[in-house]
C-alpha cells in the first residue's frame, strides 16, 4: 500500500505540474511575455505544494510508526511480556514484526502468532491513516495551489525558496550525520573504557575479547582488561597496508606516467577503462581470488625454498589488496599530472631537459600535492579493507611482522565482534567502537596531513 501511495504521489506531481502549466499559459492567452514567472515555474510551483507536504507526512509517519506499533504489542502482551529481559522483549517485537510481514523467526509459539495477528493489524490501519492524511494534504494543496496561479503571481520565487530549503536540509542530513557516527563511537567508546583501562586498550599486546570474562564466562563475571590490548590488531592493520602500498604505489604511478605522457590517444582510451575496471570489482571476489590462487601459490612457493608459509598470509592478503588499489592510485595520479600546464613541460624542453628529466624534475614535482592525496587515499582504502583479509589472512590476532603468518585487522574484527545479536553493554561487544574510534582517528590523521601537503606545495607550482 505504501508503495502504491508513492507511485501515486509521483503521478500527482506530474499531473500538478503539467496541470499548473496549462492554467499559467492559459491565463495570459499564450503569451508568456505577460507572465511573472515562467510557465515551468508555475507548473513546479503547483507540483510542489501538491505533493510535499503529502511526502512530508509519509516520511514522518515512517520514522514514528515502528516504534508506536511496537509500544502497542508490548501494552497489549505486557502480562507475557513482564519477566523478560530488554533483548528478550526486543527479539519477541523482532520475530512478531517477522511473523506478521513474512520474515524469517528462529522459533514460534501461540503468543508470537497473537502478538504478529495485533501487529499486522495495528500496521494496516496506521496505512490507512496514513493514505486519507497524505490524499486530504495532497488534494488542498493542489486546490490551494491552483487557486494562486495567475500571470503576477510570483511563482518562481516560492520554487526557488522551496528549492533552496531542500538543499539546506540536505546538507543538513549530511552533516548531522557525521556528528551522530562520531557521537555515538566516543559515547560507547567511553562506556568501554569504564571497563577496559585505556591505557591497557592502546598499548597491550594481547587480544582475545571471545574470552572476555573470567569465571563462568558470562556478564556477570569480571571483566578482564588484559585480553583487550589493540596492538596485534593495529600491527597486522599496518603490516598488510605497507605490503598493499608496495604493490600499488609504483604500479599505480607508473601505469598513470606511461598513461598521461608516453601512451597515444588509442592505447590511453583502451588501457584507462580496462584499469578502473579493477576498481569495480567485488571485494569478495579479491579474497576469493587470494584464498584460491595468491595463498596457494605464496605458499608452494615458500616451500620449494624451504620457508614456512602460512595457508593465510599477510602477504597474500596484501598482495591482492595492492592490486584493488592500484585504480585509486592511477587514476589520481593521471588526473593530477594531466593537470600540470603544459607550459611547464614546453620549458623543460626548451632548456633541452629529455621527456624523462621533465617528467622527474618538472612534473612529478609539480603534481606533489595530488599524488600525496593519491596515496593516502589508497591508503585509507586499504586500512578500511575487511573481505580480503577475513579470506586470505584469518582472524589470528598474532603479534608479529613477518608477512608469512596470519593476522588480523581492526575492521575484521569490528565485524566479529559485532556478528549476530549482541547486548550493547558487555566490554566485548563496546571494544568494536573503541577499535572504531581509534581507526577514525587514524583515517582523520591522514586526511589532515594530505590537507597540508596539498596546501603546502600548491602555492609553488600555482
Amino acid at each position: 500500500m505504501v508503495t502504491y501511495l508513492v507511485f501515486a504521489l509521483i503521478a500527482l506531481f506530474l499531473a500538478a505540474y503539467f496541470a499548473g502549466r496549462s492554467k499559467a499559459l492559459s491565463s495570459v492567452g499564450g503569451e508568456t511575455s505577460k507572465l511573472h514567472s515562467l510557465p515551468s515555474q508555475h507548473g513546479m510551483f503547483l507540483a510542489l505544494v501538491s505533493v510535499v507536504p503529502a511526502l512530508l507526512a509519509l516520511v514522518v509517519w515512517s520514522l514514528i510508526t515502528p516504534g508506536i506499533e511496537s509500544n502497542i504489542v508490548k501494552s497489549n502482551f505486557a502480562t507475557e511480556l513482564g519477566g523478560l529481559g530488554i533483548p528478550q522483549v526486543e527479539a519477541f517485537i523482532r520475530d512478531a514484526r517477522a511473523i506478521a510481514f513474512g520474515g524469517v523467526v528462529g522459533f514460534t509459539d501461540a503468543t508470537k502468532e497473537a502478538a504478529a495477528t495485533l501487529y499486522k493489524t495495528v500496521h494496516a490501519r496506521s496505512v490507512w491513516a496514513i493514505v486519507a492524511v497524505c490524499a486530504v494534504l495532497a488534494f488542498a494543496g493542489f486546490v490551494w495551489g491552483y487557486g494562486k496561479i495567475a500571470p503576477a503571481y510570483r511563482a518562481r520565487h516560492i520554487v526557488e525558496r522551496i528549492v533552496r530549503i531542500f538543499l539546506i536540509a540536505c546538507s543538513a542530513v549530511a552533516i548531522l550525520t557525521t556528528i551522530g557516527i562520531v557521537l555515538s563511537l566516543i559515547f560507547e567508546s567511553l562506556r568501554f573504557f569504564q571497563q577496559v583501562p585505556i591505557h591497557k586498550f592502546l598499548f597491550g599486546t594481547h587480544w582475545s575479547p571471545q574470552s572476555a570474562f573470567t569465571g563462568a564466562g558470562t556478564q556477570q563475571g569480571a571483566v578482564d582488561p588484559n585480553i583487550f590490548g589493540m596492538v596485534p590488531l593495529f600491527v597486522g592493520t599496518l603490516l598488510i597496508t605497507f605490503i598493499a602500498m608496495l604493490v600499488a604505489a609504483p604500479t599505480g604511478l607508473m601505469a598513470a606516467i606511461y598513461l598521461s605522457d608516453y601512451a597515444s590517444k588509442p592505447v590511453r582510451a583502451v588501457a584507462k577503462p580496462i584499469l578502473e575496471i579493477l576498481a569495480g570489482i567485488p571485494t569478495v571476489v579479491y579474497g576469493f581470488f587470494a584464498a584460491l590462487t595468491v595463498a596457494p601459490f605464496f605458499r608452494g612457493l615458500g616451500e620449494s625454498v624451504g620457508l614456512g608459509v602460512a595457508s593465510e598470509s599477510a602477504l597474500a592478503a596484501g598482495v591482492v589488496m595492492g592490486i584493488m588499489i592500484i585504480p585509486f592510485v592511477s587514476s589520481l595520479s593521471d588526473d593530477v599530472i594531466n593537470a600540470v600546464p603544459q607550459s611547464l613541460r614546453d620549458g623543460s624542453a626548451g632548456l633541452g631537459a629529455t621527456k624523462s628529466e621533465t617528467i622527474r624534475k618538472v612534473v612529478l614535482p609539480a603534481a606533489l600535492p595530488g599524488i600525496v592525496s593519491a596515496m593516502l587515499l589508497a591508503v585509507s582504502r586499504a586500512i578500511g579493507e575487511t573481505m580480503i583479509v577475513v579470506m586470505a589472512a584469518g582472524l589470528a590476532a598474532n603479534l608479529t611482522a613477518n608477512p608469512l603468518e596470519a593476522v588480523t585487522t581492526v575492521t575484521v574484527q569490528i565485524v566479529t565482534l559485532l556478528v549476530g545479536d549482541q547486548e550493547f553493554d558487555s566490554a566485548k561487544t563496546l571494544a568494536a567502537f573503541a577499535l572504531g574510534l581509534v581507526l577514525f582517528c587514524i583515517t582523520l590523521a591522514l586526511n589532515i596531513v594530505a590537507l597540508r601537503v596539498v596546501q603546502k606545495y600548491r602555492e609553488q607550482y600555482d
